[in-house]
């Protein structure tokens, strides 16, 4: 068990995540309108990126997912890209 978090633990440090949180820095709050800013949290496929690769803190990565979802419904972003 102990080399299985071993394991983990150095694919984490192996990310290249920003130490600093996207929206914090910009002192401004996800919006569910700009879609440029939410496409760069969502990978090509469509999912949303967790914390540890984005580098968003728990406040504005819960902030994200909503908006993300909010601009899934009113089809602003697509909910699966296919291809």
């Amino acid at each position: 068990m102990a080399k299985r978090k071993k394991k983990f633990l150095k694919r984490l440090q192996k990310t290249n995540a920003p130490k600093e949180c996207y929206f914090c820095t910009e002192k401004k709050d996800p919006d569910f309108l700009d879609s440029q800013t939410l496409n760069r949290f969502v990978t090509e496929r469509g999912k949303i990126i967790g914390r540890v690769r984005s580098g968003l803190c728990t406040k504005h990565q819960k902030k994200l997912t909503v908006s993300v979802k909010h601009a899934r419904h009113l089809a602003i972003l697509p909910f699966v890209i296919r291809g």
